[in-house]
């Protein structure tokens, strides 16, 4: 006797039924062979425009200027406005380019996949590489070489403007080694003896402006040349990279609350330090003071930096402290600079030392 427990239900082999889908419509490129190399050569076009504004990207990069004003569209310089297009136009492109040979040369017969357990069997695993298999064929990959090497040459040159871009990461250890002083990340506008003086205004700061608690944005007296001070004009975009890399924060806090790191004893003015305003995190302007614990905050991540030890990082994800800029007095009793940064300024990269 056999027990009714055992039986299984029976497995449908078949699909369901056609509910009544309309015909498969064939496309003209799926009929008539000119229509279908017409439409490979549109595709291949179209990356092959690609190319071109890749191209054109570089050329615009190298003979536009930043600020060139002979021509602008919608209050952008040319320069702005040729590498948006030119960029755009590539990435457009490509894109425009893959949705055509998906419409027109690409298979679109539909295809029926019977539920299977979640295990799949061999025959499973094998199917599934023949279905990989015909839709290798279907994209026409191996059939279609025209289109296939001018969508490689298309991404490949777009490689082209990721390239020239990096240029504006900053100069590498033997052009800085070469460049003048203010180049890089590695130097800033600040030399021996120059004033330190308040942000936006320009004012000079005595040591004796300043009490217990005060944090004042400071700057080089260097960006707000008079014909007192005797420092030339800055103008433009080196004065903005002037501005972003000297800008620093002045704390006054009692002596006996600073800790400073070793060979450093001498770089705070009766209580008064000074660091830079980036944060080593991702260069964010910090100056949000907390003095009872001398501690302050980046607004961007929370990175929390300790300006009584050395602004030694606290809390958040920077991994550096703030670079200190040490500290004297002029002869009228006005702060200033005994040198530039000892160290790199800005956000970490791969070449900075941990300290």
């Amino acid at each position: 006797m056999s027990d009714s427990h055992d039986r299984t239900p029976a497995v449908p082999e078949e699909p369901i039924a056609n509910p009544g889908l309309p015909a498969h419509q064939w496309r003209p490129t799926d009929v008539d062979p000119r229509a279908e190399k017409r439409a490979e050569r549109q595709v291949a076009a179209l990356f092959g425009l690609s190319m071109l504004c890749a191209v054109l990207f570089v050329v615009a990069y190298f003979t536009l200027e930043i600020g060139d004003n002979f021509d602008t569209f919608m209050n952008m310089g040319a320069s702005t406005v040729a590498l948006g297009l030119t960029l755009g136009g590539a990435l457009l492109l490509i894109g425009v380019g893959i949705i055509q040979w998906a419409r027109k040369l690409m298979g679109d017969q539909e295809i029926v996949e019977m539920r299977h357990p979640a295990g799949s069997s061999e025959e499973d695993r094998a199917g599934a590489l023949e279905a990989l298999a015909m839709g290798g064929n279907e994209s026409g990959l191996g059939r279609r070489p025209l289109v296939r090497n001018t969508l490689l040459g298309a991404v490949g040159f777009m490689g082209l403007p990721a390239i020239v871009l990096l240029r504006d990461l900053g100069q590498t250890n033997a052009q800085i080694a070469n460049a003048e002083k203010g180049a890089g990340l590695q130097h800033t506008i600040w030399k021996k003896g120059m004033r330190v003086v308040r942000d936006v205004v320009g004012t000079p700061i005595r040591a004796s402006d300043l009490e217990i608690g005060d944090l004042v944005n400071a700057a080089p007296e260097a960006l707000f040349p008079t014909e007192e001070n005797g420092y030339p004009e800055i103008e433009g975009v080196e004065l903005q990279v002037q501005k972003a890399k000297g800008a620093i924060i002045l704390v006054k806090m009692e002596p006996g609350d600073i800790t400073p790191v070793k060979g450093r004893e001498n770089w705070s003015v009766n209580g008064i330090i000074c660091y830079s305003k980036i944060c080593t995190h991702v260069g964010c302007p910090i100056s949000l003071y907390e003095r009872t614990t001398h501690h302050v905050l980046c607004p961007c991540h929370q990175s929390t930096f300790d300006l009584a030890h050395g602004a030694k990082v606290v809390f958040g994800p920077a991994h550096r402290p703030l670079p200190q800029l040490p500290l004297a007095v002029d002869e009228e009793g006005y702060l200033i600079a005994v040198s530039d940064f000892t160290e790199p300024i800005g956000a970490s990269y791969w070449e900075r030392e941990k300290q």
